[in-house]
């Protein structure tokens, strides 16, 4: 057999060898996708929607990899995240875990919910209602405010509350620990994030990158073997948005 053949015999295994590492390299060091499987960040992000995360935003850790096969203790090239950016991290008491959730708190913070309302080194974060709904659990419909959350930079995001009078919306004054980040969900009655156990600190080292815009949505209505419905369960509106 001639060399040219032999080349021709392995040149699928070639191509599929290098579109594999183009693959890796660009969802290690570029852009990660990523879905919304609950709504503890509605009503910014939905059940059902697809988004793109940038690895560089942050840095690199261990987490930036797939399955974290390049172990190494910190970031490199890191940059710091700010407060008010949608961020996805490992989960710090399960790292098989991957959670999306706002930061709120930098290192150094003094981060306290007060009957519902955030503070921030002592100072109460101005909210103001513009909009509510209804969400049912399956048993009963209950209503919830929407309002806009404006942090001191002027930096402004939407969140939404039940009340606040729940478990959650009235904490302890946490301190942020050095090289951590304290995060929450916009949907503040439903979300497990750094007011639980559950969750607690992010160490700097578990952030994977920064939620940057949408990709795709839908709205569950139709499964995946029902194609003529696919057409009406996608929500047109939202392909494209970027993340704030």
């Amino acid at each position: 057999m001639s060399n040219k053949k032999k080349e021709s015999k392995f040149e699928p295994l070639r191509t599929i060898f290098i579109a594999g590492l183009i693959a890796i390299g660009f969802r290690s060091f570029l852009f990660e996708p990523f879905n919304i499987p609950s709504g503890s960040m509605m009503p910014t992000l939905l059940v059902g929607d697809y988004l793109f995360v940038s690895k560089y935003s942050y840095g690199y850790s261990r987490y930036s990899f797939p399955f974290g096969l390049i172990p190494f203790d910190g970031r490199l090239a890191e940059r710091l995240p700010e407060r008010g950016d949608i961020a996805v991290f490992r989960q710090p008491n399960k790292t098989s875990v991957t959670f999306i959730k706002r930061i709120v708190g930098l290192p150094g913070d003094k981060i306290q919910v007060n009957g519902g309302i955030l503070h921030i080194n002592g100072k109460a974060i101005k909210r103001r209602q513009v909009g509510e709904g209804t969400a049912t659990n399956g048993v009963s419909v209950m209503p919830y405010g929407v309002y806009q959350e404006i942090l001191p930079s002027g930096r402004t995001y939407l969140i939404q509350e039940m009340g606040d009078q729940s478990s959650l919306d009235d904490t302890v004054v946490f301190t942020v620990l050095p090289g951590h980040y304290f995060v929450m969900g916009d949907n503040r009655d439903n979300s497990r994030d750094s007011r639980t156990s559950a969750v607690g600190m992010v160490p700097a080292q578990n952030l994977i990158g920064k939620a940057q815009r949408l990709f795709f949505s839908h709205n569950g209505r139709a499964r995946i073997w029902e194609i003529w419905k696919w057409p009406f369960a996608i929500r047109y509106g939202r392909l494209g948005d970027s993340i704030t």
